[in-house]
């Protein structure tokens, strides 16, 4: 047999040339990839910290008028912070403020109140005075029937009511008062969740079977499904970055095709899945702010932040179409966002501040139509009526 000789050192140093170069060029595609993945808030997209490049975008403003001194309260009476406002099929428009703790402790006061106005802005009555699943209030949701849903983030309950207002299901247990009850605190790794009951709970939705869909929420990070009966099925969702994982799942609907979309607000993202759970795709809406406005609470971002943009406060399903929804941003920008189901940006409404038309967040939205929105907002304790008009198309000029 021919003897075995050793490569000529000219040899060697091409082939440790070509693996060089292939090492170079398999961690330039790994780094485009992540970074192509935290741009779209799938791994370390969140909307704390260190920002990743984003392609920013625009849209165009559609044209809206805000109804002044729409809701009357009581004499004397005012809102508090509102964090959820939802409408019947009858146009009767529930508040659920932030109210009725001025008798509290200065720390941690009981701070829920549920109001109900007429499709004019006439105040009819108070649901549920002094339930005592009442303790910081998050949103409200009217289901087909017409029954009343309140989810509170303090008491980490969800609790069903009928149209007259009588509680019929709850969902989840504050804590006992006997027995030490005190806030939850934001630990890491994150406490294991446990079936049938929430940490924080944000929001509810329903499909077409009626099966009932809670995001949990603040501490928990996930989504927990019952059937319709009110019986427990599953949950998923764990803190994270990642397809199927959260950062503070804060709002969730349901199209009529049955895909559920969670705003998953902490990573910048609307993620969509079926009614098992089951991870579909997800976007985000990129439209660059403008920096000259500012925040409402807290400090302004630096001038080319992404921090808070498009970061889904709330969304919004008008009835009887599958065509588009609605997206409030967060404190700041504090914009809203006309989208289409696959997450096209259609068109933007106003922007951070406190005058009419201006938005310190849409911490919820009720949409009865595609062209009228109601947006509540926590830190400018009110809720605004919005009146939406056609976008004209651009002129095209001609002879």
């Amino acid at each position: 047999m021919p003897a075995h000789t050793a490569p000529a050192a000219g040899e060697g140093n091409v082939r440790a040339l070509i693996y060089g170069s292939l090492l170079f060029l398999v961690a330039l595609l790994l780094s485009t990839h992540l970074g192509a993945q935290r741009g779209r808030g799938g791994v370390g997209g969140g909307g704390d910290g260190q920002q990743p490049p984003v392609q920013m975008t625009t849209a165009p403003e559609i044209p809206f008028d805000s109804i002044p001194d729409f809701f009357k309260l009581p004499e004397g009476m005012n809102f508090g912070e509102v964090p959820g406002v939802a409408v019947n099929s009858k146009g009767h428009i529930f508040v659920f403020t932030r109210a009725n703790s001025a008798y509290g402790p200065a720390y941690g006061p009981t701070a829920a109140q549920l109001l109900e106005f007429g499709p004019k802005g006439d105040f009819i009555r108070e649901v549920g005075k002094q339930l005592y699943g009442w303790s910081f209030a998050h949103s409200v949701r009217i289901d087909k029937d017409d029954n009343i849903w309140a989810i509170d983030k303090g008491s980490d309950m969800v609790i069903r009511m009928n149209p007259q207002g009588r509680v019929v299901w709850v969902f989840g247990r504050r804590q006992e008062s006997a027995d030490g009850a005190k806030p939850w605190e934001h630990v890491e790794p994150p406490l294991p969740a446990r079936d049938g009951l929430f940490r924080q709970p944000t929001d509810v939705a329903w499909d077409s079977k009626g099966d009932i869909f809670i995001t949990d929420g603040y501490i928990n990070s996930r989504v927990a499904k019952y059937d319709r009966n009110g019986d427990w099925v599953k949950q998923w969702g764990t803190k994270g970055t990642g397809p199927g994982q959260f950062n503070t799942p804060h709002s969730i609907v349901i199209d009529r095709n049955d895909n559920v979309y969670v705003g998953d607000r902490g990573n910048r993202r609307v993620q969509v899945f079926d009614t098992d759970g089951k991870f579909l795709r997800q976007f985000t809406v990129d439209v660059a702010p403008d920096f000259s406005t500012r925040a409402v609470n807290g400090a302004t971002p630096e001038p080319g932040s992404i921090s808070g943009v498009g970061a889904p406060n709330s969304l919004c399903l008008p009835p009887g179409q599958n065509e588009v929804m609605f997206l409030g941003e967060s404190t700041w920008p504090g914009r809203i966002f006309k989208i289409a189901l696959d997450g096209k940006v259609l068109g933007v409404l106003g922007r951070s501040g406190r005058n009419l038309k201006q938005f310190s967040g849409a911490h919820a939205l009720a949409c009865p139509s595609e062209n009228e929105l109601y947006v509540a907002e926590s830190s400018n304790w009110r809720v605004q009526k919005l009146v939406l008009h056609p976008i004209r198309p651009a002129s095209t000029g001609g002879g």
